[in-house]
């Protein structure tokens, strides 16, 4: 297994304009320090949320799948931890059939995870999984430092590295969701208020509880935050609707780039648009989507969309959080899924993709699969992958390898327009030409004494405007004028 601390190094290209590196310096720039904490900025100020991220342990459970399986699980988890700001001192993994109820590990085995994190100096064990509650309370208790589990660590990823209105705000309400059922309390924090024969015998007239303890209130605060949230996502979401809309009003259509986190879907765009986009070698580097207008070798105009990257296990908060911004994949009338070509294992990025793709409903959207980053690969890898998926384009973003014949296969698979006219526009509506050109497939143009003889593929609005200039194309034999 790759040293952990190898993941973080970046391959950012400073010379090359279209990887965004103002912007990427600027968040460079605001990297946490090692020592430093790691608080979240919240409406409550609850022990949990203050997520030491310095020095940690990883902990994983094998349970099912090959042991190849599971050191690429805890590789991808020492990513996550590197990308936020962690130093990873030690990886340990346990063959278990099922992680244990109580301690994750087993009753066994966390008495050697407290020794290890005490002789490495570590003050934080990550573990490759979502725990429970009590999970969490019993590792703490036996190692004496902070337990995080994976979803906190990609919701912490998140909190980073959201810019935009919207980002910040699903972010946060994944974030307070997980929050909510693991808020925890001690000594009288915990005790509720008590009253009439809820008391006992020795309850009733000023023997009565003092009213919601600090808990109760961290959680009802929590509530109506969460509440105000829903709503605020549920505005944005209108004006992306808007936006979509006018964009069918309009029938241009749009083609979304998806897949694995890291695939190199930004790098990508910026080689099929010139799009400018911040490119980080960094998990989860964009999360705010990013919608460029393209043009195919015809002149039609699409939309290419940008979004953000999925991983293993993502967490059910932030697919929920995230819904409206994911909507934009399914309702696409293309999904360029890129994918990893230099990945010990892309098949299972793959899986794990399309699983979270038909949990938002874009399972039925066509899917054109993009094996990326094929300069990275070796020749045995990629004769592999093209035996797996003999359809799939291959691609290098970082050298512009077949990107011209993936830009050959994204115009070959958008939706067609429906009507085959041909007409003579007059020269005073040129508006209608530059129409057909950007929303039509043109077969034919030509400047005649009447006006522009255009044949081409219309959508139904379209054709309907131009049926008073409707023409029959001329016969080959007919004699000239």
């Amino acid at each position: 297994m790759p040293e952990p601390n190898e993941l973080a190094e970046s391959t950012l290209v400073v010379d090359d304009p279209s990887t965004g590196e103002l912007e990427l310096a600027d968040r460079q720039a605001l990297r946490r320090v090692a020592g430093l904490s790691t608080e979240l900025a919240d409406v409550t100020e609850v022990e949990y949320r203050q997520l030491r991220l310095e020095r940690v342990v990883l902990v994983g459970v094998w349970a099912d799948g090959t042991v190849d399986d599971a050191e690429n699980s805890l590789t991808e988890l020492a990513a996550l931890a590197s990308t936020a700001g962690s130093t990873i001192l030690e990886g340990l993994i346990q063959r278990r059939n099922r992680p244990d109820p109580a301690t994750y590990v087993g009753r066994g085995k966390v008495g050697e995870l407290r020794d290890m994190v005490a002789a490495v100096g570590a003050d934080t064990v990550i573990c490759d999984g979502e725990l429970s509650p009590s999970q969490l309370r019993n590792l703490e208790q036996e190692t004496k430092v902070k337990v995080i589990d994976r979803t906190a660590l990609i919701l912490d990823i998140f909190a980073q590295h959201a810019r935009s209105r919207e980002g910040k705000a699903q972010v946060e309400l994944a974030q307070l969701q997980y929050l909510v059922p693991r808020l925890r309390g001690w000594g009288e924090a915990l005790s509720r208020q008590a009253g009439g024969r809820a008391g006992g015998a020795s309850g009733g007239v000023g023997l009565r509880g003092p009213g919601e303890t600090k808990l109760e209130t961290d959680r009802r605060r929590i509530r109506t935050r969460i509440a105000k949230l829903k709503r605020e996502i549920t505005g944005m979401r209108t004006t992306r609707d808007v936006q979509r809309a006018s964009r069918h009003r309009r029938q241009v259509p749009s083609v979304a780039i998806a897949g694995y986190t890291n695939a190199g879907k930004s790098s990508l765009l910026n080689q099929l648009t010139g799009a400018g986009v911040m490119v980080e070698d960094a998990l989860f580097a964009t999360l705010d989507p990013t919608t460029r207008k393209a043009q195919t070798s015809e002149g039609r105009t699409y939309t290419l969309s940008d979004t953000v990257g999925f991983v293993r296990h993502l967490p059910h908060e932030l697919v929920e959080a995230f819904r409206s911004t994911l909507e934009e994949i399914a309702d696409a009338d293309l999904i360029v899924h890129v994918v990893d070509g230099a990945h010990p294992d892309p098949q299972a990025q793959v899986s794990a993709v399309r699983e979270v793709l038909a949990e938002v409903g874009a399972d039925q959207v066509p899917e054109l699969l993009a094996i990326n980053k094929i300069d990275a690969a070796g020749e045995a890898e990629l004769l592999l992958l093209k035996r797996e998926w003999p359809q799939a384009n291959f691609v290098s973003a970082h050298t512009g390898t077949g990107v011209a014949e993936l830009r050959a296969a994204v115009e070959a698979a958008l939706p067609r327009p429906a009507i085959d006219l041909e007409a003579v526009v007059p020269y005073d509506r040129g508006d209608l030409i530059a129409q057909v050109h950007e929303r039509g497939q043109v077969k034919h143009v030509a400047h005649e004494p009447d006006g522009t003889r255009v044949s081409a593929r219309v959508d139904p609005d379209l054709a309907a405007a131009l049926d008073p200039y409707r023409s029959e194309p001329p016969h080959p034999d007919a004699a000239p004028d």
